[in-house]
């Protein structure tokens, strides 16, 4: 695993402690269909929630909202398309959230957001 997927898997362990903190239920986690990756797949309040997760260690780039571009965001939106049609779900029953952990390594804290209904 190379240094960006194992900070990517922090960030996504992060991202379901504080769900789950909020009263989500995970149902899947880094769900392959086909070439789309979907980072989390909740439950909450009669949803389902898919939740992309987004971790930078470092503001070089800026904060890790900034790594969600539209090209990132229409890709989430074409395996979110593709789980729907594979497990027949309702439309209507869906949503589509963005997380972004900020981690800076000196204090060793992490700034967790939770963006909803992003597409």
């Amino acid at each position: 695993m190379t240094h960006n997927q194992n900070i990517g898997k922090f960030g996504e362990n992060l991202a379901k402690n504080f769900l789950i903190k909020h009263g989500y239920l995970i149902m899947e986690s880094n769900v392959k269909l086909s070439y789309q990756e979907l980072d989390l797949v909740a439950r909450h309040k009669g949803q389902t929630v898919f939740i992309e997760v987004k971790t930078r260690i470092s503001q070089f780039y800026g904060p890790a909202e900034n790594a969600m571009a539209l090209s990132k965001l229409e890709r989430f939106r074409k395996g979110i398309e593709m789980y729907i049609a594979k497990n027949n779900l309702d439309i209507d029953e869906i949503r589509a959230d963005l997380i972004t952990v900020d981690i800076d390594q000196i204090k060793q804290t992490a700034k967790i957001k939770h963006y909803k209904d992003i597409i």
